[in-house]
């Protein structure tokens, strides 16, 4: 039996979330997902008059190119992926997968060959396109969600089909209130953070980059940085699962970085480049359904009451010319039922215990 919901998420992501327009060209970028959501979404980019293209991934098979990578070898498959992206007026991806540690096993010398390869696509793709990622449901996202697959489908379909237009308004303010701070300082068990912002663009994520969405984003100084952070969501990078990391900072850059068994791996990460050890983007999360994390950080990014602190790679929207192959989005979650915290702009208490104050950011509590 066909599921009206995928063809309402299809309808979203065509119609709002990339804007579609006749003649306009999108990308398709299909892995491990059934083929009821790609029927889906060309359907409905040809019923706005759009060119559908479409690619299909199989992620056993990516692990064994992976595995193997040669610098000629993705030289090339940078450079023909490349010329199709720039092709391109628009890009959906849905990523599915059975096993989120399936390149786990894949040498990190030979990820991060891949990476530096893929990089200028990937840059290109989120400059010059317009643009939307989302997970799709399967078993094992509900085995990481601790929930039934059924329950956890409900959940997924509740959580994409939110009405992100309805929190543009507030995000707007959010935004704004960013756009004129300096100085953040973050607060919380094992956290006492302290950076500028100031300069640098604020972002609202409404449902049009990333479905799930409900984030607002910048970056700090890039030198900025002071203190020390413990993140409490699990965090998955590279097929490694992380449950605790910490990180100290001196002068933008992470001087001290733990994971307790893992922390060898942890570091392994932070020095993949120079940028790896500095922060490109900060960003609050306030998706209202969205309360635990699952290791996804599609999902784990936006959760209710949420900040996360992502060394590595700057968005060019919101810059502070910190550039890496790593962008690795950790997230620490502030509601009393994860130990609380605090956000203070510019010496004003923003948001306590993951609910924020002003009455114009109210709408983004839930």
């Amino acid at each position: 039996m066909h599921d009206a919901r995928i063809d309402a998420l299809a309808k979203q992501l065509v119609r709002y979330s990339t804007a579609l327009k006749k003649g306009e060209k999108v990308l398709i970028d299909l892995y491990d997902v059934p083929d009821s959501i790609g029927l889906a979404l060309i359907r409905e980019a040809r019923a706005k008059g759009a060119l559908p293209f479409i690619r299909i991934h199989q992620s056993r098979l990516s692990r064994e190119m992976l595995k193997g990578a040669e610098d000629g070898q993705y030289s090339v498959i940078a450079k023909h992926l490349l010329a199709e992206m720039k092709d391109m007026d628009a890009y959906i991806a849905v990523r599915g997968g059975y096993n989120i540690a399936e390149t786990s096993d894949v040498p990190a010398d030979k990820m991060q060959l891949a990476m530096k390869h893929m990089r200028p696509v990937l840059d290109h793709r989120v400059k010059k396109t317009r643009w939307c990622v989302l997970r799709w449901p399967s078993p094992s996202m509900a085995q990481q969600a601790n929930m039934s697959t059924e329950a956890f489908e409900d959940f997924y379909f509740k959580v994409c089909l939110l009405d992100y237009k309805a929190l543009v308004p507030a995000m707007n303010a959010l935004k704004k209130l960013m756009e004129s701070t300096d100085q953040v300082h973050l607060k919380g068990p094992g956290t006492d953070l302290r950076f500028s912002i100031k300069g640098i663009p604020a972002v609202i994520c409404g449902g049009n980059f990333n479905i799930p969405d409900g984030e607002v984003f910048t970056a700090p100084v890039r030198d900025s940085v002071e203190g020390h952070i413990t993140y409490n969501a699990p965090t998955i990078y590279q097929g490694i699962g992380f449950d605790t990391i910490r990180l100290e900072f001196s002068k933008g850059k992470i001087v001290k970085a733990e994971a307790g068994a893992k922390t060898k791996a942890l570091n392994k990460i932070l020095d993949s480049d120079e940028g790896a050890r500095f922060i490109g983007e900060f960003a609050l999360g306030f998706h209202p359904v969205i309360r635990e994390p699952m290791r996804d950080i599609l999902f784990d990014e936006k959760i209710a009451g949420s900040f996360h602190f992502t060394p590595g790679q700057a968005y060019e929207i919101a810059d502070n010319g910190n550039r890496s192959q790593v962008h690795w989005d950790m997230v620490n979650i502030q509601r009393k039922d994860y130990g609380g915290g605090e956000v203070w702009f510019d010496g004003k208490l923003i948001r306590k215990d993951g609910v924020f104050l002003p009455k114009q950011l109210a709408k983004l509590n839930g």
